[in-house]
């Protein structure tokens, strides 16, 4: 039990401090979201719906307001991280910090291949960017999933039904 107390907020940490960089930042954001956005756009030619709709939201919001976008995603962040750390509906804040995480990930997806010997410092970044959100989505999925010792809600439609049935038969 300690260590959920102690580990809840060391991993909110890292969403608290990529949400507070986005809300005080926001520019250098926006930025790296449209790269994302074109890189993503890159890899789905063959899907033309999904390319008209990136196509979409690269031309259709200026810099400010994607700006307010990534503060808005900061402060959604900020909040889920803070209610995980706290304990307040910790699987339900996992699960927003999860879902929160997948815009990240997908923005932060590494370039298909680089010309050999053209070593691309944006790229690692971009590279080390997306494996690092990448973990923290699979750490948020554990912490939505973790039951703190107590039955899910699957275990306990089951033992109701099991009860139910048990009265009746007697």
């Amino acid at each position: 039990m300690l260590l959920r107390h102690i580990a809840r907020p060391l991993f909110a940490s890292w969403f608290v401090v990529e949400a507070v960089d986005g809300i005080r930042h926001p520019a250098a954001h926006a930025t790296a979201v449209r790269e994302g956005v074109a890189a993503l756009r890159g890899r789905t030619r063959r899907i033309p719906a999904l390319n008209d709709v990136l196509d979409t939201a690269l031309t259709s919001m200026g810099d400010r307001q994607l700006g307010v976008v990534v503060q808005a995603h900061g402060a959604a962040t900020v909040a889920a991280a803070g209610a995980l750390a706290l304990g307040k509906a910790p699987r339900t804040a996992a699960l927003a910090l999860a879902a929160l995480t997948v815009p990240v990930v997908l923005t932060s997806l590494p370039a298909r291949r680089t010309p050999a010997g053209t070593p691309d410092e944006g790229e690692a970044d971009r590279r080390h960017k997306f494996w690092f959100s990448l973990t923290a989505l699979g750490g948020a999925l554990l912490a939505a999933g973790d039951l703190a010792g107590r039955p899910g809600m699957t275990w306990r439609i089951h033992a109701a039904r099991e009860a139910k049935a048990a009265a009746r038969e007697e």
